[in-house]
């Protein structure tokens, strides 16, 4: 069996009803059950019912796709799945792969999410900042247009780095507004506004980093079983402090998600599992590193598969 590496969704994977096709299963029934005790309300009905829209909130999103991946992650350990032997997540996922690294409890995680959610919802009000992608452009002529797109007192800037041709840009909505404006002109295939507010991955987050900087000296941190890949640097680490610094570090930096699939390939992985809700990841890798396989966790059966997939068989 070769090496292979965990890939765990970010903001965007979750929907309504995710975890249907597990629902009668103990170990997700149970994993459900202690986010709810860890956060006093009711994960399972947010998931599978959103009867009150929360899902789309960050601090409810973050939670539930977090709670959705675990679960996902210990179906596939209870069914005999081979241990990675490295995990990485984009954005969000970062805490979901530590979880599955053993750096940090799922109860720990979940609530540490929620405060996280809650920070960046806080950091910047309502309809000042904003989130663009931008297809069909190379990333160095994105860059400029968000300089050139940027005032003293608007800026933009590149915040995920997801494929080639695909990043995402966020900052003040005038600016990203401008900036859209001006990839359309230079012959971008899209520019599409993100259903967000909050322009993730930039300075302007500086007081969630702060914020997550304090509340994550309170929380208790293990050796990791396997390197942890970090956004902010594309570095695996297996350092408390460094992965403390990482994780505040990922909410003012970009996600360099092009250059940690790169990487991983370079290091020998030919193989990994998308191991949550949908299956954007295995998407991307598909456009970075071809030849790299990737199975999903998406139900029961695609478990089973990427498990088989993983074994050789």
């Amino acid at each position: 069996m070769a090496d292979f590496v965990f890939l765990f969704p970010g903001q965007g994977s979750q929907s309504k009803g995710m975890l249907d096709p597990f629902q009668d299963v103990d170990v997700v029934t149970q994993t459900l059950e202690e986010a709810s005790d860890a956060l006093g309300y009711d994960m399972a009905a947010l998931i599978r019912d959103d009867a009150d829209e929360k899902l789309g909130q960050t601090e409810f999103t973050q939670p539930a796709l977090l709670t959705a991946s675990t679960a996902m992650l210990r179906l596939w350990q209870q069914r005999g799945g081979a241990a990675p032997s490295q995990v990485a997540g984009h954005s969000l996922g970062e805490y979901s792969a530590l979880v599955a690294a053993g750096a940090i409890s799922f109860s720990d995680a979940v609530q540490l999410v929620a405060f996280r959610g809650k920070a960046m919802t806080e950091a910047v009000p309502a309809g000042v900042g904003s989130m663009a992608a931008i297809l069909g452009l190379a990333d160095d002529i994105v860059e400029g247009l968000c300089d050139s797109a940027s005032s003293e007192d608007e800026k933009v800037w590149a915040a995920n780095y997801n494929c080639p041709g695909q990043l995402v840009v966020a900052g003040h909505a005038a600016a990203v507004e401008r900036m859209m404006i001006m990839a359309k002109e230079a012959g971008a295939k899209r520019a599409l506004p993100l259903a967000v507010s909050a322009p993730s991955h930039t300075p302007l987050m500086q007081p969630a980093a702060d914020a997550m900087a304090a509340r994550l000296q309170e929380i208790s941190f293990n050796t990791p079983v396997c390197p942890v890949w970090g956004n902010a640097s594309a570095t695996p680490e297996q350092n408390i402090e460094k992965i403390r610094n990482a994780l505040v570090a990922q909410l003012v930096s970009p996600v360099r998600w092009t250059e940690t699939v790169q990487k991983l390939a370079t290091s020998g992985i030919t193989m990994g599992v998308e191991m949550g809700p949908g299956k954007v990841l295995s998407g991307l890798v598909k456009r970075i590193e071809r030849d790299m396989l990737v199975g999903v966790s998406v139900n029961s059966d695609q478990i089973d598969a990427s498990i088989a997939l993983i074994a050789g068989e």
